[in-house]
């Protein structure tokens, strides 16, 4: 038996590392994730930034070549498919290109679902959230012209799937007015269109998305990681302090950040206790977002591959899917540069977190 058989990993992926007209407007012609990262400094003793790339460079997903590296690179290191972000604002599509020309090249042979990022754009990265750049509005009629447009993504063959339904994540299902009704038009607008039903998760990405995919008739949740419940107040004020976390001011232009210990969250996480319903676990190599926050962002410090791997063996040892098919355990990562949580190679680990990734896989079938 091996891994593949047991277990299927599947990394979050980023699309911004092409630019688009939207960014050009916002943040200057040429805008890329990139930007963000290149900026980044260390801001004390042992922080480790700028996270720069090692093998790919600072690619362009416009480039098929890139993306056949980047899933050769995750198969052979255990990863069984991509989950794109995908930006939809009332049939407006942004950062679609990367996706949309692997549909139409049939190019890389790898799999992939999508995670519908329903947050709004803002000018979060320089401190002006109040500012909208592209606004998420719901509707019925939006709701079934957002589903159509998605019937091509799931006839793709190498779309992911859990017993023939496609496999849709919402990253902030306590966005949507009526979430239920969503979910219920969705599904009977794939029954109409020949597929056997759609299978939803949403993601726990903070506690106002906990307990909700029981509530609304989803299939499923993935437990997001970082957990943010374990942030402080100030940042997630419906949260608790949890003691491994500290206020750590640091000299402009990036101040009043929140410094925390990678090992302790992780243990907490693994603490977790079951929720009583369907949750497919996650676990991060790290989380630094200082290359996109001036102020409040939040370091996860003494990441490693081996506290990585030892998380992900543990999260493996503990879990037991429901099914053969409900088989998911969701990284996060792929490439998330500007958040330092990425299994692709960096200058300063190179392949190691992906290693820790194939050996914890590896070891969880003997």
């Amino acid at each position: 038996m091996t891994s593949a058989s047991l277990f299927r990993p599947i990394a979050f992926y980023l699309p911004q590392f092409h630019p688009i007209p939207e960014n050009d407007a916002v943040w200057g012609a040429g805008f890329t994730e990139w930007k963000n990262v290149t900026r980044a400094r260390s801001l004390f003793d042992g922080h480790y930034q700028p996270h720069l790339p090692a093998d790919l460079g600072f690619y362009d997903l416009r480039v098929p070549e890139v993306r056949e590296a980047q899933a050769a690179m995750a198969r052979q290191h255990g990863i069984y498919g991509f989950c794109y972000y995908h930006y939809w604002f009332n049939g407006r599509q942004v950062l679609e290109r990367p996706l949309r020309e692997v549909m139409a090249s049939g190019r890389p042979d790898f799999p992939f679902c999508v995670c519908w990022a329903n947050e709004n754009w803002t000018r979060r990265w320089d401190g002006q959230e109040s500012e909208i750049i592209l606004e998420q509005k719901y509707s019925p009629e939006d709701d079934i012209a957002h589903i159509r447009a998605l019937i091509g993504c799931f006839s793709d063959p190498r779309y992911i799937t859990v017993h023939g339904k496609p496999l849709l994540l919402i990253y902030r299902l306590s966005r949507l007015p009526d979430p239920g009704a969503t979910v219920d038009l969705w599904r009977r607008e794939l029954l109409r269109a020949g597929f056997s039903g759609l299978y939803v998760c949403n993601v726990e990405s903070s506690e106002s998305e906990h307990q909700l995919s029981r509530r609304y008739g989803l299939d499923a949740a993935v437990q997001f990681a970082p957990d943010w419940t374990a942030l402080p107040p100030r940042i997630y004020p419906t949260v608790r302090r949890l003691p491994f976390f500290r206020r750590q001011p640091v000299g402009p232009p990036f101040t009043d950040n929140y410094i925390g210990e990678y090992g302790p969250l992780a243990r907490q996480m693994l603490a977790k206790s079951n929720p009583g319903y369907k949750r497919f676990p996650g676990v991060t190599p790290g989380w630094d977002n200082t290359a996109r926050r001036r102020t409040d962002a939040i370091v996860l410090r003494n990441s490693t591959p081996e506290k990585y791997s030892l998380w992900l063996s543990d999260t493996l040892a503990a879990f037991t899917p429901d099914s053969p098919e409900e088989n998911f355990l969701f990284i996060n990562a792929w490439n998330e540069w500007a958040e330092g949580c990425h299994l692709e190679p960096c200058q300063k680990w190179g392949h190691r977190y992906l290693e820790a990734t194939r050996d914890a896989l590896a070891a969880a079938t003997r």
